[in-house]
């Protein structure tokens, strides 16, 4: 018995610290313009835990600071995605996507290609 409760007081203490207060975390979102990095940014940020949070326009890398304590990447790609902004493996929903501004239509190849100029 008194082993056993060693053992769990042994893996209690490796998963504490297997967590991360200052985790780094890059991921791909989908965006076009200086309004979607804002929306993008803004809402890593209201996510709980997140630190630090900044996309680039160009690379639409989405570079990350949080605490894997309080959140987690998927949480955080949630909340991209509640605001109509695609991940690498999680999708927009279609009615959020219509919602965001014509000049941040991602998915529109026309939108795109003006942005390149």
């Amino acid at each position: 018995m008194r082993k056993l409760i060693v053992l769990g007081l042994m893996l209690i203490g490796t998963v504490s610290f297997a967590q991360n207060k200052n985790a780094k975390a890059t991921i791909e979102v989908d965006g076009v313009c200086l309004m979607c990095k804002t929306r993008i940014e803004k809402a890593s940020i209201k996510t709980k835990g997140v630190k630090l949070a900044n996309w680039d326009v160009k690379t639409h890398e989405l570079k990350l600071i949080f605490d894997e304590r309080k959140t987690s990447l998927k949480k955080i790609k949630e909340s991209i995605v509640a605001v109509g902004h695609d991940t690498k493996d999680i999708k927009a929903k279609e009615d959020v996507y219509n919602n965001i501004d014509p000049c941040c239509k991602y998915r529109d190849e026309k939108v795109i290609k003006d942005h390149e100029n």
